[in-house]
C-alpha cells in the first residue's frame, strides 16, 4: 500500500520538476514558429534584413486611445503587431500617448488620428499614419540611409515622368523610390548649366524630340565625371543620345523582340519575359517573373573601360523583327536571345562608377510596373547604382492560395463521407464495443 503511493508521489514531484525545468529553458531561450500558411504571424526576410541594419535603439510613439469605435482596443493592435519586430530588435521601445489626455503633445506631434505613430532613430524620425508591414518597413529603411540620396531625371522632351500619372509615365517607381527614403527632382538640361554631381543617379528615359547639342554634351560631360546613371530605352530612335550610346559602347538593334515564350501565356504579342536572371548583386536571389513591352534588344561593343554584365535575358526562341507583321524571317531577323538589361561599371578617382541599360522603357511605366517583380528589379538597379548594396532584399513572398477548389465528383464523395460514411463508422464502433463488453460480462 505504501509503495504506490510512494511511486505516485515520486512521479508527482518528477512531473513538477520537469514543468519547471521547461519553463525556466522557455523563459532563457524563447524559440517560435509560424506554421500558418500565408505567415501571417512572421516578418518578411526583406523586414528581418532591414532591421539587422539598424544598429542603435529604436522608438515608436503611437497616439492612440484605450478604445477606438470602429477598432476596438487599438493598443492591442499595434502592441502584437509591433511585437513582431521586437522579436528580431529587442530595443524597439513603444510608448502610447492617450490623445485625450495630452492634448499639448499631440499638437506638437502634429498627430490628427487615433493610432499615428511617431517612429525616432538617430535622432531622425518618421510619421505614419497607416500602420502595416510595408509602410513600417519602408520608414525604418529611410531611417537607416545613413545620408540623402537624390535620383533626378532628365525632362523637357516629352520623357516619362518619375512623378507623373499617364500610363506611360513612371509615377508607381517614384513612389516607390520615395518611399524607400530617396529624393526625386525633373532636371531641365537647357536650363541647368550642368547635372548636378552630388545626385546619387540620373535616371533618362526615351525623349520624343530630339535632344539638343548642348544638352547632349551635358550628358557626356556627367558621364565622364563619373555620375551613375539608369538608362531606359525604347525601341524607337534615340533622337540626340547616339553620342551617349556611342560613350557607354551600347548599341540597340533595329526593331522590337518579339518572344513567342510570352505568347504562350498569354501575354501581349509585344511583350517579353525576362526568362534568366545571371549572378550580379541586382539579380542576388530575384527568381520573379518580370515583364518588358516593346522591347528593344541590347548588344554591346568591347571595351577596355567599362564591365559589362547582362542582368536579365530573354527570348530564347524569339527575334527582333523591323516589319509590322512580326513574323519569323530567317533573311532578315536576328534570332534570340537577347540581353534585356545590361549593368556597366568602371573605376573612377573616387568612387566605382555604375550604368544600367535596360532594352524597355515601359518595363517600370505605371502601365506595366506591377506586373510580376517589375519594380523590385528596379529598385534592386535603382539601389545598386546608388551604393546601396545592402537594401537590395528578397522581394516579399507571395501569398499561397489558400482556397480548396473541388470537382463536383470530389464535391458529392466529400459530402457522403462526411453525413452518411462516418456516422456509420461511429455506429459501427459503438456497437462493437457494446457487443465486446456485453459477453465479456
Amino acid at each position: 500500500m505504501a509503495r504506490p503511493l510512494l511511486y505516485r508521489s515520486l512521479f508527482y514531484i518528477g512531473l513538477i520538476v520537469a514543468c519547471v525545468a521547461l519553463y525556466q529553458l522557455a523563459t532563457r531561450f524563447p524559440l517560435q514558429r509560424d506554421f500558418t500558411q500565408n505567415q501571417l504571424n512572421s516578418l518578411e526576410e526583406g523586414s528581418v534584413y532591414i532591421l539587422a541594419q539598424l544598429d542603435q535603439p529604436l522608438e515608436i510613439t503611437v497616439y492612440a486611445t484605450e478604445q477606438d469605435a470602429r477598432h476596438g482596443d487599438v493598443r492591442k493592435l499595434v502592441s502584437d503587431f509591433i511585437a513582431l519586430y521586437q522579436r528580431y530588435k529587442p530595443d524597439i521601445k513603444l510608448t502610447f500617448v492617450d490623445p485625450l489626455k495630452e492634448p499639448e503633445s499631440i499638437r506638437k506631434s502634429g498627430i490628427r488620428g487615433n493610432g499615428e505613430m511617431v517612429v525616432v532613430y538617430d535622432g531622425r524620425r518618421e510619421h505614419l499614419t497607416t500602420l502595416n508591414e510595408q509602410t513600417l518597413t519602408s520608414a525604418l529603411m529611410r531611417l537607416a540611409r545613413n545620408r540623402e540620396q537624390w535620383v533626378m531625371y532628365v525632362t523637357g522632351h516629352g520623357e516619362r515622368k518619375l512623378d507623373g500619372k499617364a500610363n506611360h509615365d513612371l509615377g508607381e517607381f517614384g513612389r516607390r523610390l520615395a518611399q524607400n527614403g530617396y529624393r526625386i527632382a525633373p532636371l531641365n538640361l537647357t536650363v541647368a548649366q550642368e547635372v548636378p554631381d552630388n545626385i546619387s543617379l540620373l535616371v533618362i528615359t526615351q525623349p520624343q524630340h530630339k535632344l539638343l547639342k548642348g544638352e547632349s554634351a551635358k550628358l557626356l560631360r556627367f558621364v565622364k565625371r563619373g555620375g551613375n546613371l539608369l538608362w531606359l530605352l525604347d525601341a524607337e530612335p534615340l533622337r540626340g543620345l547616339e553620342s551617349l550610346a556611342e560613350q557607354l559602347h551600347i548599341d540597340p538593334l533595329p526593331g522590337m523582340i518579339i518572344d513567342p515564350a510570352a505568347q504562350q501565356m498569354n501575354a501581349p504579342r509585344d511583350w517579353t519575359l525576362g526568362s534568366g536572371y545571371p549572378p550580379h548583386p541586382v539579380t542576388r536571389d530575384f527568381d520573379l517573373i518580370t515583364a518588358f513591352p516593346y522591347a528593344s534588344a541590347l548588344s554591346a561593343d568591347d571595351s577596355e573601360d567599362w564591365t559589362r554584365q547582362t542582368l536579365v535575358e530573354g527570348a530564347g526562341n524569339g527575334w527582333v523583327s523591323q516589319r509590322r507583321d512580326m513574323r519569323f524571317d530567317a533573311a532578315q531577323d536576328v534570332p534570340g536571345p537577347f540581353s534585356l538589361a545590361l549593368a556597366l561599371q568602371r573605376s573612377g578617382p573616387e568612387h566605382e562608377q555604375r550604368v544600367v541599360v535596360v532594352g524597355s522603357g515601359a518595363f517600370l511605366s505605371n502601365a506595366y510596373s506591377g506586373n510580376g517583380g517589375n519594380l523590385d528589379l528596379g529598385m534592386n538597379m535603382v539601389n545598386w547604382l546608388a551604393g546601396d548594396e545592402q537594401f537590395i532584399t528578397l522581394a516579399p513572398h507571395t501569398a499561397k492560395d489558400g482556397t480548396v477548389t473541388l470537382s463536383k465528383h470530389q464535391l458529392t464523395a466529400f459530402t457522403y463521407s462526411l453525413l452518411l460514411a462516418l456516422p456509420l463508422l461511429m455506429i459501427a464502433i459503438g456497437g462493437w464495443l457494446w457487443w465486446r463488453r456485453h459477453h465479456a460480462a
